[in-house]
């Protein structure tokens, strides 16, 4: 799979934070470290993923890196 996870520390919620972006706004996910929030994404992209497929919706593009 090619899609994004953006991981950044968040003092309001002191935890890590992901995100998914081609997952909508309400794709983030919480964990303690860096490497359960890192985890914790990839089984949510995961589902996010199986759900699509089960319902025979189209998935969303990637996001790729764009070098200027």
């Amino acid at each position: 799979m090619k899609y994004s996870i953006l991981t950044q520390w968040s003092e309001e919620d002191r935890a890590y934070v992901a995100n998914l972006p081609e997952g909508g706004k309400y794709a983030r996910i919480h964990g303690e470290t860096y490497e359960e929030v890192l985890e914790n994404a990839k089984e949510v992209l995961e589902d996010l993923v199986h759900t699509y497929n089960e319902i025979g919706k189209a998935l969303p593009q990637p996001q790729t890196l764009q070098v200027a």
